[in-house]
């Protein structure tokens, strides 16, 4: 297929401007180079090109869509033309507060809404994506510990099953990291836990459930351990779609928490963005949040300061279009759906799971929205591994799940059905998982080349690893 470069044709347009009715403005002395290369096209032939190319491309609206961890559910596209209307849409974001009450009463009552649904207190709307959340908390432990005089807690303890994110936002908050082991079960070792625990901890980074979709049993006395430490509990929200409505991180023990709007709250993820990770946190800790704030008076809503603030972390105040979808979210489901949407979403992946667990190892624990499954055994067998499979996936509809992650499991995969997957949905892929077993064993190479439907073939990922282009 062309690009709009090779299609282009000198003089040819797709729109014609008007004469100017103004005087105009000479701009050359700000030129930063000659010429602006653009493609030249009609409107026909750029709707044309835009056409094939969304028909080349798989998104949740095309099928099933079990990318594990990153809940790529389908989302209502009511709530787009809510986020699209003009009074939240032109709004700017440099006018006064008293211009723009209403966005404010947006973000005034999704805050007490996520407050409500995970036990906390107080709550920012900044952070534009997960791992941004997880930063500011992390300012926020940090900033919460110096109040205290207690500079020797340099050290976050994360388990080794965490998302990759957890240790990264945890140094560039300027922590060291120390891993914990998982116990064969795939909970946190408790023993290692309380050998590491100690004066030197600042808090621990906690998804629950976890990526291997397990609810951590020992949460509790987890907590116990850790504050006993004098530390904090920091919880991870990726994975709050299982339990939304059902049982809420403050009741858990977690002192902490970031969401991901565009994972849970009817926001499309992935394509980078728009994103949104909320901080939520528990009350000795929201002298800390960043600023600015939203104040509520007799009089509206303003912008407030802290004392003890860890400052802006974010032009303006965020993705606010994100908000709104989510708000519309919640107000839809209320708490009866929130509830019932995190139930299915176990159901769902229970489901599956229970389906192939005929034809794949699947572990002893049931699991909560989402199941890794290791193709060790099959890749020994046959020579087919875990991307062979998800290759094969792509033959028969279904985009792949998360491959190789968690760490800890060899040759993974990660199915999480979401609750907007259909039984019907669900059942053509244990179908498509047992085809491809059997596959598997009688031609294996029909696996390693695949995919055999697909516009590109599958590409040689270690030479675009070596000689990578990074520019057009």
């Amino acid at each position: 297929m062309k690009t709009v470069f090779e299609k282009s044709v000198k003089g040819r347009r797709g729109v014609q401007p008007s004469a100017l009715d103004v005087e105009r403005y000479d701009y050359e002395s700000y030129r930063l180079r000659e010429e602006l290369v653009l493609p030249e096209l009609s409107e026909p032939e750029v709707a044309a090109h835009y056409t094939a190319l969304s028909k080349r491309t798989f998104g949740v609206d095309d099928g099933f869509y079990p990318l594990g961890s990153c809940t790529m559910k389908y989302n209502p596209k009511l709530h787009e033309e809510i986020a699209a209307l003009p009074g939240f849409a032109n709004a700017h974001p440099l006018a006064r507060a008293d211009k723009v009450q209403g966005c404010l009463a947006v973000i005034d009552t999704l805050s007490a809404y996520l407050a409500g649904i995970t036990g906390m207190d107080g709550v920012t709307l900044q952070p534009c994506a997960g791992a941004h959340g997880e930063y500011t908390a992390l300012l926020m432990v940090r900033a919460y510990h110096r109040s205290r005089g207690d500079e020797k807690r340099t050290k976050v303890l994360i388990p080794d099953s965490a998302h990759g994110t957890n240790p990264a936002s945890a140094v560039m908050a300027g922590f060291e990291v120390v891993t914990l082991r998982s116990a064969p079960d795939g909970s946190v070792d408790l023993d290692d836990l309380k050998a590491k625990a100690g004066e030197d901890t600042a808090a621990l980074m906690l998804t629950n459930p976890s990526t291997l979709g397990l609810f951590e049993k020992n949460v509790l006395e987890i907590a116990g351990i850790v504050h006993g430490a004098g530390a904090l509990m920091y919880y991870d929200g990726a994975n709050l779609n299982a339990i939304m409505g059902v049982v809420r991180p403050g009741d858990m023990g977690f002192d902490l928490v970031h969401l991901n709007l565009h994972k849970t709250f009817s926001a499309p993820h992935g394509g980078g963005g728009p994103g949104s990770g909320p901080v939520c946190c528990k009350a000795e800790l929201t002298p800390f949040l960043p600023d600015p704030q939203i104040v509520r008076t007799e009089k509206g809503f303003r912008f407030g300061r802290g004392d003890w603030s860890v400052g802006r972390v974010s032009a303006f105040y965020g993705n606010f279009g994100v908000y709104v979808k989510a708000l519309a979210y919640i107000v839809a489901l209320g708490g009866k759906g929130l509830r019932e949407a995190a139930e299915t979403a176990v159901l769902n992946a229970n489901y599956l799971r229970e389906k192939i667990s005929y034809f794949y190892p699947v572990g002893d624990r049931r699991c909560m929205h989402e199941f890794v499954l290791s193709m060790r055994r099959l890749r020994d067998e046959t020579g087919v591994t875990a991307a062979d499979v998800a290759k094969g996936l792509i033959d028969r509809g279904i985009h792949p799940p998360t491959m190789y992650f968690p760490l800890i499991v060899e040759d993974a995969l990660m199915f999480e059905p979401t609750e907007t997957a259909s039984k019907e949905m669900l059942d053509a892929a244990a179908d498509a998982l047992k085809e491809i077993i059997a596959l598997a064993y009688s031609d294996p190479d029909a696996l390693r080349s695949a995919p055999h439907t697909t516009p590109v073939r599958r590409p040689d990922e270690a030479a675009a690893a070596r000689n990578p282009v990074v520019k057009g």
